[in-house]
């Protein structure tokens, strides 16, 4: 079960997922429809990206500092929660200048940010596919 919910794992099927998009978008619609869907997807998969490895960094921070006082950790926290709003920040400026200042196609972005989503959904339907089908 863990091999199925291993973030390389799930960070190479967003790359093919995106591939699969990009390319069917682009037969299907235009390249500007197309460029917004990869556009979102490079966002989606950068952010989950930096959010994960924020998350591993913060676990192996508490459990360096076991044993110390409590407010060691709540500073932890706050850099964690802090630097979350400022990656929501910086995706939101981001997108606003594709929006702004580029003929990028808006549901085209849309669709591309759902990237990630779409990946942990059938991640997880997998592994729950997995476990009633496996006999247990």
């Amino acid at each position: 079960m863990e091999e199925k919910l291993s973030l390389n794992r799930m960070l190479a099927l967003s790359w093919l997922y995106l591939a699969i998009l990009v390319l069917g978008s682009w037969m299907i619609s235009s390249w500007s429809f197309a460029w917004g869907v990869l556009v979102g997807g490079v966002i989606s998969i950068a952010s989950f990206l930096v959010s994960s490895r924020e998350v591993q960094r913060f676990f192996k921070t508490l459990e360096q500092q076991q044993g110390q006082p409590a407010e060691k950790a709540k500073i932890t926290k706050k850099g964690l929660i802090l630097k979350f709003w400022l990656r929501l920040l910086l995706i939101g400026l981001v997108l606003f200048f594709f929006i702004r200042f580029s003929s990028i196609n808006v549901f085209g972005l849309i669709l591309g940010l759902t990237t990630v989503v779409f990946t942990i959904t059938l991640s997880a339907l997998g592994v729950v596919w997995g476990y009633y089908f496996s006999g247990r």
